[in-house]
């Protein structure tokens, strides 16, 4: 399993992101990777781009290709049994996966939605995905984006949520569900969906060591 090559530092400057120092001796903005598709979820996709800049972060966001994307909207009506899909938001892919080096970032999000379900078999993000696991650095998980973790790597005995629709696959990966609005394990923050968005953003910026 390989990961992507660091940047040769420059004399007297860190290596991370985390650990730049902006000239006032405060640290710099944190730079935030937001890995989506075609048929993402809007809600998750634009609360978090906006939340984090809000923030004072700099997100950024990743797909298969640079293009305009079209993301979706999910949600659950009285006279149907299962959720609905209707077309959201538009939103322009800032960087390919090919091209998004996953040293230069100091967090990962992965939203929900249909997308996850296509781009888990870009080799690419799958590359971002472990060098994040690898480096114990924050991620963060919504909704069917959990998907992407078990298809990248192991999540045996990690305890996590997603959407209900799929903690049969969670748990035949391994994994320990939790049917709450957000868990955290570690460096790991998942949710059950765009409904939990307000606690589950609180719990991510907390393991930026941020505060929102």
């Amino acid at each position: 399993m390989g990961k992507a090559p660091d940047e040769p530092a420059a004399p007297d400057t860190p290596s991370t992101p985390s650990e730049r120092q902006s000239e006032s001796g405060r640290a710099m903005s944190k730079k935030i990777l937001i890995c989506t598709g075609d048929f993402g979820e809007s809600l998750e996709v634009y609360y978090l781009y906006f939340r984090l800049k809000e923030a004072g972060m700099e997100p950024m966001i990743a797909a298969p290709k640079e293009k305009v994307l079209q993301l979706v909207v999910h949600d659950f009506e009285p006279q149907y049994d299962g959720y609905t899909e209707k077309l959201g938001y538009r939103c322009t892919a800032d960087t390919s996966f090919a091209d998004a080096d996953p040293a230069e970032f100091d967090g990962l999000l992965l939203p929900g939605g249909r997308a996850p379900e296509e781009i888990r078999n870009d080799n690419e993000l799958l590359h971002i995905i472990r060098y994040f696991l690898m480096k114990d650095k924050p991620i963060g998980a919504m909704c069917h984006g959990v998907m992407l973790l078990y298809t990248a790597g192991s999540i045996e005995d990690v305890e996590c949520t997603s959407y209900v629709g799929i903690q049969p696959d969670v748990e035949m990966a391994g994994g320990l569900y939790n049917d709450e609005e957000v868990v955290v394990h570690e460096n790991l923050v998942t949710s059950r969906g765009w409904p939990d968005m307000a606690p589950f953003t609180k719990a991510f910026l907390a393991v930026l060591d941020i505060q929102g």
